[in-house]
């Protein structure tokens, strides 16, 4: 072998070594090192908090109060569930202070509960904080990089993006798909009481509902395509879920496990879905057979990256795909469990039943709310009222 041949092998050998040792470094300082100075910078200033084990952090305490809470069903209505379902938090607060550090894994979060610090974290110091390592890397092929889980630059960039989706004009022109799709789960009970059904899993209707009017405000005209990459995301929310449990495993997400390969697929077929409807949003625009993008959702990220273009930005495909999954994560299960324990309320309080629907068909004169009936709705206002005794 020559002396130039054996210097080539020997470079390529240092090379492999350095890069062996410098991901070995990078390992034991995100699972080891990083966490043990994390936990004796916040022990310094007097922030403790319960004891983590070895890569799961508290993660199997957290799930075992939850167990334990949630194993029998709840006697009465109660309104004060945190105990019921946050039992950790309520226990590390009677021993730690209203302050304290628990372990998501290899990853320190911090519980605050007194006002004045949230106030403070939030207007001071909301330009370096923001979503971490663990909780991007489980969404990433759920929601991606949209505005609920960016940070810094990029999150002031894509509020100010999709900012225009929740003027007060925007908002109300949105009812009529949202009376519309109401019909249309109110109809599909009646013709279930009809032919003698008598029980309900009104939750069930509720995320139906929620997931008919994100598609219609999101894709319009594409509406049964929306309705498809939802039931996608739903399943890929769930597989996600599944797999951010491993994320604290070194390597965890690089398995060729059932759910990996799931994942991958699904996110796939759910961006060629949303791909195809934004390619002919694109085409109408180019052929001149539309003037903008539409008035959709989507069609108001294209017009505002397609304004944005010249100040640096450019039509970031991906990015507007990320922000289309967010506003289908954000606001179907959000609003389908309110819309749900809104429902048992009245159910459980039906003289509050009968005032509210008088009132509806009082002010609406016996036909379908609208956007501005809103203000004229009293009891429906966002204000807190006494249960009747």
């Amino acid at each position: 072998m020559t002396t130039m041949a054996m210097g080539v092998v020997l470079a390529l050998l240092l090379i492999c070594l350095y890069l062996l040792v410098k991901v070995a470094y990078e390992t034991v300082s995100c699972y080891w090192l990083t966490p043990r100075r994390l936990k004796k910078i916040m022990e310094k200033q007097g922030v403790r908090g319960p004891k983590p084990r070895f890569l799961v952090g508290n993660i199997l305490d957290m799930a075992s109060l939850v167990a334990k809470s949630t194993s029998k069903d709840m006697d009465s209505i109660n309104h004060d569930i945190v105990a019921r379902l946050l039992p950790h938090f309520v226990t590390w607060t009677k021993q730690y202070g209203k302050r304290f550090v628990y372990w998501n894994g290899i990853e320190p979060r911090m519980c605050l509960t007194e006002t004045d610090l949230i106030k403070e974290l939030l207007s001071r110091h909301s330009a370096v904080s923001g979503k971490s390592w663990l909780q991007q890397q489980g969404s990433k092929h759920f929601i991606g990089r949209g505005l609920l889980m960016a940070n810094g630059n990029d999150w002031y960039h894509q509020r100010h993006i999709v900012a225009p989706a929740f003027m007060g004009d925007k908002l109300k022109s949105y009812a009529g798909y949202m009376v519309e799709c109401t019909k249309q789960m109110l109809q599909s009970l009646q013709n279930a009481v009809e032919i003698g059904q008598t029980e309900f899993e009104i939750g069930e209707y509720m995320s139906r509902l929620t997931a008919d009017i994100i598609s219609r405000t999101e894709f319009d005209s594409s509406y049964e395509k929306g309705k498809q990459i939802f039931r996608l995301l739903t399943v890929l929310q769930q597989l996600c879920a599944q797999a951010s449990r491993h994320l604290c495993f070194p390597g965890s997400r690089f398995l060729p496990s059932k759910y990996n390969r799931d994942i991958k697929a699904l996110k796939m077929e759910v961006e060629r879905l949303l791909m195809e409807i934004i390619q002919s949003r694109k085409d109408g625009v180019e052929i001149g057979r539309s003037s903008s993008y539409g008035n959709d959702l989507l069609g108001m990220l294209l017009n505002e990256m397609q304004k944005k273009r010249g100040n640096g930005f450019s039509l970031n495909l991906q990015l507007i795909m990320d922000e289309c999954k967010t506003f289908f994560f954000a606001g179907h299960d959000t609003t389908a469990l309110l819309l749900t324990w809104t429902v048992m309320l009245l159910a459980s309080n039906p003289s509050w039943q009968d005032k509210v629907r008088a009132e509806v068909n009082r002010v609406c004169n016996g036909g379908s709310p609208s956007g501005e009936h809103l203000s004229k709705l009293t009891l429906v206002s966002p204000k807190v009222y006494p249960l009747p005794s």
